[in-house]
């Protein structure tokens, strides 16, 4: 998922996907969580950016990258369930630690990859060829400045412009997640808040499961699908405003939570 520009100062000053849902999350999971050094926003977002997974790809592109790409259809591909699970299990221990600077990069990175897990795109692996392109071509920061130079209300005429090229691959595929970036709404909808019934489920159940519905639920929607077959149309913006985004805020949230349930022993 698009994180904002990742090559100025400020890491995660100039918000991007990540860093808005990061945002609504930690509001979302405040009222739930029992440990209350739980890092602020601020230093979860310090580990966003150019001190995150997008940023360490952009310094050293297809060289040890984590690969935030699951098949919902495949349950043994648990790659990035392990990567998910090892944030978790990072965090417990740092909060258990008091260890703060540790808690925030595992928050950050933890919610990255929650993220990266439910956006469609990544839910179809890219090919060698594709995942080098991506890496060394330059077009890709060109189509993201330009997008982002423009106002607001020509954002999605860009989009629908730009979202013809091609049938898949790596141009849809950026273009898809500027799409979701732009359909975040500071204040969060309806839909992402987190209940007293979730925190039961996620005791019972654990994250991995509540996720992987989510994962499969998203899935289920087919929307990258969409995308690729008639651009970025105002029907699939507002179902990524309205349904994808709110069940990324709350995966996020409930990420969080799990960990500071496993290192507290209860939850509130």
């Amino acid at each position: 998922m698009y994180s904002g520009t990742t090559l100025r100062k400020g890491s995660g000053k100039l918000v991007g996907a990540h860093q808005k849902i990061d945002r609504i999350a930690r509001r979302r999971a405040s009222g739930y969580l029992a440990n209350d050094k739980f890092p602020s926003i601020k230093d979860i977002l310090h580990f966003e950016g150019k001190n995150g997974p997008d940023g360490i790809k952009l310094k050293s592109p297809t060289v040890d990258e984590y690969e935030h790409v699951i098949d919902p259809n495949d349950s043994s591909d648990r790659l990035l369930i392990d990567i998910i699970n090892d944030h978790i299990h990072n965090l417990a221990t740092a909060l258990s630690e008091d260890n703060y600077e540790r808690a925030a990069f595992e928050s950050a990175w933890l919610a990255h990859a929650v993220v990266d897990g439910l956006t469609p795109p990544h839910h179809y692996k890219l090919d060698e060829s594709q995942v080098n392109w991506l890496a060394t071509n330059k077009t890709i920061n060109a189509i993201k400045r330009d997008y982002l130079s423009g106002e607001p209300n020509k954002k999605l005429g860009f989009l629908e412009k730009w979202g013809s090229w091609g049938s898949g691959g790596v141009v849809p595929h950026v273009l898809f997640e500027l799409g979701v970036a732009s359909a975040i709404t500071p204040g969060g909808k309806k839909g992402s808040e987190i209940t007293s019934a979730d925190i039961k489920r996620l005791k019972k159940y654990g994250f991995e499961a509540v996720y992987l519905d989510m994962v499969r639920n998203v899935y289920d929607m087919k929307l990258y699908k969409k995308f690729l077959e008639k651009g970025w149309t105002r029907g699939l913006a507002k179902k990524a405003r309205d349904v994808l985004v709110p069940t990324m805020v709350r995966a996020v949230a409930l990420a969080w939570c799990q960990a500071d349930i496993l290192a507290k022993g209860t939850g509130k």
